[in-house]
């Protein structure tokens, strides 16, 4: 099969295109032939090894996991003995988590990793879910706690989690206030923001407003900033995945940290958020979606031979929403 693989941490031209074997599944696990994958700023944080601190855990002069690609939409090839709820022509929608190896033809995870897909949902719309979505669905509903009336900030609302942000937050019965740029301020609008922030005009930190909770999805505030915008009693929601800079120890995890040391100490909730894959989470999305809820925005698609282009879209800030990947047929 052809996949995306990578021998070294680098930039997008260490990625190649391969001929790798066809995994096969365990007994617990099913065999998907992809048709659709999507990226995420975790994507190129593995490519490059960015912040060098992960390392320890990715693998330290490389990737342990050689093939790229977290998000995916399909449709069940093979079973193992053990599954149960999934049969081959399923289609399919999940995360592989840390396993990696989305950008390829075919890939093999636990049956409680995969979800059916909604039946109204494209499989470039599905594969845009898993990860962006569980990270905003966990970040707004669960650690948030976002109820009815709440009022709420999401800085970073034109990217792949923000745009799926602001539908939930609205979802939760939440009043959204959302921050992006100028050429994104009508398509967070059309979301259903109530208000939208133009960063290259305003700075939402110095503003009047406070929100009961503040879901940041960019990592380029201050702790400070970030919590002067809180209510007394109010929550942060620390999930900022930072841009490249030319690599860095820490990145946007000293954020986290300081955040994490302080918090203890403080009248304000600060909470670091890790989205992990989740069959519950991901079927509470595909709930809201066949309900025609939740709306993936997909920003353009490449081919899979196109996925260093497709990161270095993706790297450069230029992308809003979702930027996915065509591998199979529909």
């Amino acid at each position: 099969m052809k996949a995306i693989v990578q021998d070294r941490y680098g930039p997008p031209e260490t990625l190649t295109l391969a001929d790798v074997d066809v995994p096969t599944p365990a007994a617990d696990e099913v065999l998907v032939r992809v048709q659709a994958a999507a990226l995420n700023a975790y994507d190129w944080h593995a490519m490059r090894g960015d912040p060098r601190l992960a390392r320890l855990t990715m693998g330290r002069s490389a990737p342990r996991a050689r093939i790229r690609g977290r998000d995916f939409a399909g449709r069940v090839e093979a079973v193992g003995p053990r599954v149960r709820r999934l049969r081959p022509g399923d289609a399919v929608f999940g995360d592989l988590g840390d396993a990696n190896g989305a950008f390829a033809e075919y890939v093999c995870l636990p049956e409680e990793l995969a979800a059916t897909r909604p039946a109204n949902l494209t499989a470039h719309q599905a594969s845009a879910l898993p990860l962006a979505g569980v990270t905003a669905l966990m970040g707004l509903r669960d650690v948030g706690r976002v109820e009815p009336g709440h009022h709420v900030l999401i800085n970073g609302a034109s990217g792949g989690v923000g745009t799926l942000a602001v539908q939930l937050a609205k979802l939760l019965g939440a009043t959204v206030t959302a921050v992006c740029s100028t050429r994104n301020v009508e398509l967070v609008r059309s979301l259903g923001a109530d208000h939208v922030v133009d960063y290259t005009r305003d700075d939402v930190t110095r503003g009047t407003d406070r929100h009961d909770v503040v879901l940041d999805l960019v990592g380029n505030r201050t702790l400070t900033a970030l919590r002067r915008v809180l209510t007394p009693t109010g929550t942060l929601v620390l999930s900022g995945g930072g841009t490249y800079r030319g690599g860095s120890l820490v990145g946007p995890v000293w954020l986290i940290a300081r955040g994490q040391l302080v918090a203890p100490f403080l009248r304000q909730r600060v909470v670091t958020l890790t989205a992990t894959p989740s069959r519950a989470h991901l079927e509470a999305l595909a709930a809201y979606a066949e309900a025609g809820d939740l709306t993936p925005v997909i920003d353009r698609a490449y081919p899979l031979h196109e996925v260093a282009d497709a990161i270095r879209y993706l790297e450069g800030e230029h992308a809003r929403s979702k930027v996915v990947i065509t591998i199979g047929p529909e």
